[in-house]
């Protein structure tokens, strides 16, 4: 079966679809919803279709999520342009670095790392409820650069939790609070999905109609999420993170032992 065939599996993965764009747009990690369902569908597909496919329904929840912060949100413009422009970069890299090294080396480092911050936000019971007063200057933006362009890397080239890293590095390294954390991680979100599809575009076969169902999908489902983030604030945002980050892990470690399991 292709991408491209019209069946009731194109309602599945519109529901799948529009969860995916509500958990994503509050904290990231909607991932962990839309590219199983992918897989689930159409097993056979090569998977850098389906990643192609995937990052097209992503960038247009991602780019409404995004729009729809902004406008109760203030950030300054040389931050979002900053870490758009290093994510950007850092994603096509990534990309590309794909076929040069094993993707399984990334995921026992990713399974430490989101164990840290798990472990770290909840520990931290004041961590990333306050809203940053001190003014940006320099060294920010430089911090902004150096995360836009790591994570960026790893979403080209791994992907998982990559909202979720975004949004705990915001908050440690730029003292920004979850729900400002959370728009300036859609905005860095935007920028590796573009990227990402450029690369993709020209290294596999994108399921436009498809991509562009589970879009309109996405987007009605971000719209929900980056509501009910907006309405709840920092504090519902925070357990909804650590909520994803656990079931991160758990996808996580399930990957890494279930071949010995079986």
């Amino acid at each position: 079966m292709g991408l491209e065939d019209l069946s009731w599996i194109w309602l599945v993965l519109g529901g799948a679809a529009f969860l995916a764009g509500l958990i994503d747009a509050a904290v990231g990690g909607g991932g962990l919803i839309q590219v199983p369902a992918l897989l689930l569908a159409f097993p056979q597909a090569p998977l850098a279709d389906l990643f192609g496919t995937n990052k097209v329904a992503s960038v247009v929840g991602t780019a409404a999520a995004a729009r729809q912060y902004l406008r109760r949100i203030a950030l300054p413009g040389a931050l979002l342009a900053t870490v758009a422009g290093a994510a950007a970069m850092g994603s096509w890299f990534g990309a590309s670095a794909v076929t040069h090294f094993p993707r399984e080396w990334a995921r026992p480092l990713v399974l430490v790392l989101l164990s840290l911050v798990a472990v770290y936000t909840f520990a931290k019971k004041e961590f990333g409820l306050h809203a940053r007063t001190a003014a940006w200057g320099r060294a920010d933006l430089a911090r902004a650069l150096g995360i836009g362009l790591v994570i960026g890397f790893y979403d080209g080239f791994f992907g998982p939790g990559t909202g979720s890293f975004f949004i705990f590095a915001f908050v440690r390294l730029l003292r920004l609070d979850f729900l400002h954390a959370s728009a300036l991680a859609k905005v860095g979100n935007v920028a590796t999905n573009l990227a990402a599809i450029a690369y993709f575009w020209g290294h596999a076969h994108i399921a436009w109609a498809l991509g562009g169902w589970l879009a309109l999908c996405n987007v009605l489902g971000s719209r929900v999420g980056s509501g009910l983030a907006l309405r709840r604030g920092s504090g519902f945002v925070r357990k909804l993170f650590l909520v994803v980050v656990a079931v991160l892990i758990a996808r996580l470690s399930w990957e890494q032992v279930s071949p010995y399991l079986f």
